[in-house]
């Protein structure tokens, strides 16, 4: 059971993220502010960090054609940023400890990535018609404040989870 617990979950935040996009836009003071849940992008970036580079790469290529096909017209958008998203954090968390506390602030600084560079993307095929400014304040700012309090509640979980099956992992392989 173990063994499958790493893709259930993974497969189970795909399916949550849409859940969480239902309580957005939120409307405050007449202004619309967009939260994006990023639950997928965290977990693989756990997974990058903490077990393999490689797993990674293939659950962002699988999970990122997925979300292409459900959620965005164009395929291949998110099939391309996941993994290199995830082959981003691992190349930067060579140059610092892996606490788990740098663990979430490089998770955050990566969904910052993300969004901006979906965004240039939307922007540049004219899929998206908001300015920069607009972008930034009604929907990058509520977006990464929603994802912190995600990877707070979740970073401790995710850190153990995949620790355990690493651990397991070797001690097959023994």
């Amino acid at each position: 059971m173990i063994r499958s617990v790493i893709p259930l979950i993974a497969v189970l935040l795909f399916f949550f993220e849409p859940v969480f996009s239902l309580f957005s836009p939120i409307d405050i003071g007449g202004v619309n502010f967009t939260l994006v849940p990023r639950f997928v992008i965290v977990y693989l970036i756990f997974i990058a960090i903490y077990d393999s580079r490689p797993r990674a790469i293939v659950y962002g290529i699988v999970l990122g054609l997925l979300y292409d096909m459900f959620h965005i017209d164009i395929i291949g958008l998110y099939a391309f940023l996941y993994p290199l998203i995830c082959f981003i954090a691992t190349v930067m968390i060579r140059q610092v400890h892996r606490h788990i506390t740098t663990v979430m602030l490089l998770a955050l600084a990566l969904i910052l990535l993300l969004e901006v560079l979906s965004y240039f993307f939307a922007s540049f095929i004219s899929l998206t018609s908001i300015g920069m400014e607009e972008f930034l304040f009604t929907r990058l700012l509520p977006t990464i404040i929603a994802n912190s309090i995600f990877v707070g509640m979740f970073g401790w979980f995710f850190k153990n989870l995949i620790y355990k099956r690493v651990l397991q992992r070797q001690g097959e392989t023994l």
